[in-house]
């Protein structure tokens, strides 16, 4: 079998949902800055793209990957989109990565693109009524509710059922959260995201251009102290710890990667940035949602035969703080290696952006670091994890 191997990895900078500066940037532009970036990137001819693979969520259908082939001058590139929630950008480059192993295909852009800022409204009809009863705004449950689970307050499902059942306190939360700013702000200024961003031209309302290549989310003046003055999102409930601190943001991305097998890139000479050596996925409870970022990370080095220690970086994304702290208790994880650059409390968690974001990100530190191997795990809406191993 053909050994799956990146050949680009980007993405944008990210924004501030409904008040940054791709707060007017449709999916679709994202799309078509990112596939043609990717392409560009890796040196592949855009003729010998055989797919694009695209993580898209809250869009209502469509097919934004066969969108941007088209836009790109790609007509002859099919395109495929894909939802596994926070995790569809990590399952685009599985799918990519398997593909290409399998020999079916030579060359596929993989990753994800999220506009919160411009996801439309939509409706559904409900059951039973007349033919013309809408519900409006209506928004898909990723999972069937219940109590202690409700499908669209992550907060509650996500967020606090980790944090109960794992034990963790808010001030571990909100210590977890100011580190993830903290590293975030001291990557920025040392420009390494600078390799791994697409700098955007954004025309602005009043006509104006501004270049964005700088993340909008993470706080310079974040202390402890301000996030422990923080309100809990839910007081009306005991004990609850769960601030928007504590919390990812709500933003807008695109991130992708250009997989190829190892075969083709050395016969055209293309540089290889990372083996893709493993990919899994899990479903849990979804009371249990935010656990299923430990449960896929047992279940990667499982069937990799890897060890904690083998690994050198780790990306564990911030969906609630709560998360990658519970993960880390789980296997024994360094902290100290995990979200080394920052994550969702800081950076932002564009969601079908998130998985190829950590991605790229792993890649090009690890490139820094001389090599080793990358996990990039998360868990996503419904009850699920998702997990990618990578060598540089």
């Amino acid at each position: 079998m053909a050994k799956p191997v990146i050949v680009s990895a980007v993405r944008t900078a990210i924004g501030r949902s409904f008040k940054g500066a791709l707060v007017n940037v449709s999916s679709e532009t994202l799309a078509i800055n990112i596939l043609t970036e990717a392409v560009r990137r890796s040196g592949v001819d855009p003729s010998e793209v055989d797919d694009v693979i695209l993580a898209e969520l809250n869009y209502g259908g469509g097919d934004l990957a066969r969108h941007a082939a088209v836009a790109s001058g790609m007509e002859s590139v099919p395109g495929q989109a894909v939802n596994r929630h926070c995790a569809g950008s990590l399952t685009s480059i599985a799918n990519a990565a398997a593909h290409i192993g399998a020999g079916a295909e030579r060359v596929i852009v993989a990753g994800g693109v999220q506009s919160l800022s411009t996801s439309p409204l939509m409706k559904w009809r409900v059951p039973g009524s007349d033919p013309m009863e809408f519900k409006e705004p209506w928004m898909p449950p990723s999972h069937p509710e219940t109590p202690d689970a409700p499908a669209l307050d992550m907060s509650i499902t996500v967020g606090w059922n980790t944090a109960k059942k794992v034990g963790i306190s808010r001030q571990a939360m909100d210590e977890w959260a100011l580190r993830s700013h903290q590293r975030a702000v001291a990557a920025a200024d040392a420009g390494k995201f600078a390799e791994e961003i697409l700098p955007l031209k954004i025309t602005q309302a009043d006509g104006s251009v501004i270049d964005f290549a700088a993340d909008e989310h993470p706080r310079r003046d974040t202390t402890l102290e301000r996030l422990a003055s923080l309100p809990v999102l839910h007081p009306e409930i005991e004990g609850f710890s769960v601030t928007a601190g504590n919390s990812s943001g709500i933003n807008d991305a695109a991130a992708a990667v250009t997989v190829t097998a190892d075969d083709y890139a050395a016969a055209n000479g293309l540089e290889v940035m990372a083996t893709v050596r493993a990919w899994a996925n899990v479903g849990v409870t979804p009371a249990d949602n935010g656990i299923a970022a430990a449960n896929v990370i047992g279940k990667i080095l499982d069937r990799t035969g890897l060890s904690v220690g083998d690994v050198a970086l780790w990306e564990i994304n911030e969906a609630f703080a709560s998360v990658p702290i519970a993960a880390c208790r789980a296997h024994g994880i360094d902290e100290e290696l995990v979200n080394f650059s920052g994550s969702g409390c800081s950076l932002g968690h564009p969601i079908s952006a998130s998985g190829a974001r950590q991605v790229a990100t792993l890649i090009y530190e690890l490139r820094r670091r001389g090599g080793g191997i990358g996990v990039s795990a998360m868990c996503a809406g419904g009850g699920m994890g998702g997990a990618l191993v990578i060598e540089v």
